[in-house]
């Protein structure tokens, strides 16, 4: 069975959680502290320290740089859930970089003004350094006092999503693809601790965030065929 290795807010740990859930095979979380990595450290003979990580057996999957989608591959090839077809490779590498970058960079921050809500106290003295370390001294009272601008922020750079939706039940076509979990991922951040909903007049965003809540993988006919 399928392990994942996570913090069950990052963006990132949603995102192959929810490809897994999609896959619908068996998998089960584990989840560490934000300030202890000696389970992934360990896991990955030494090599990486960050979430997610997923064991698979004897393999260990992790990523190789900022922009690799590795462990999305894996899941993709093993499973055969035709996230990555080639005719959409061009395409998909340009709005994951948006979508981890533009959209990313303000969920976190908006969760992250919630942190003593979802951090355990035994790990809450580690998850403040290592914020205040990457971000400076005092970045959570900042990020609270701009809550409001970092909204109105969201919600403009959210528009060409919910314009690719006006036709589509996907951002690229009729089924999603990896970029639909990725955008999942991050809304899921964004979203996670309860205090926030998705701007009100992205109305295809809420219902296209809805679907890809409850969307399960269906092979069709011709991928059954190639396959059995």
């Amino acid at each position: 069975m399928i392990e994942l290795v996570q913090f069950p807010w990052s963006p990132f740990c949603i995102v192959q959680r929810r490809i897994l859930e999609f896959s619908g095979a068996r998998f089960k979380t584990t989840n560490i502290p934000n300030g202890e990595r000696s389970l992934v450290w360990r896991l990955t003979r030494e090599r990486y320290y960050a979430v997610p990580i997923i064991r698979d057996g004897k393999s260990v999957i992790f990523e190789v740089g900022e922009d690799s989608q590795v462990i999305a591959k894996y899941l993709d090839a093993k499973f055969r859930l035709g996230l990555f077809p080639w005719e959409l490779e061009g395409v998909q590498s340009i709005l994951w970089r948006y979508i981890e970058n533009e959209i990313e960079g303000l969920g976190f921050k908006l969760n992250d003004i919630y942190w003593l809500e979802q951090v355990p106290r035994s790990d809450q003295l580690r998850f403040l350094r290592h914020k205040e370390r990457k971000f400076g001294r005092g970045c959570i009272t900042q990020w609270r006092a701009q809550r409001k601008e970092m909204l109105s922020q969201l919600e403009q750079k959210l528009v060409p999503f919910e314009e690719m939706l006006i036709y589509k039940p996907f951002l690229l076509d009729a089924r999603p693809r990896f970029v639909d979990f990725d955008l999942y991922g991050m809304l899921g951040n964004f979203l996670y601790s309860g205090h926030y909903r998705l701007p009100a007049r992205h109305t295809n965003l809420k219902k296209w965030y809805e679907r890809m809540t409850h969307v399960r993988h269906k092979p069709s006919a011709r991928e059954k065929e190639l396959h059995s």
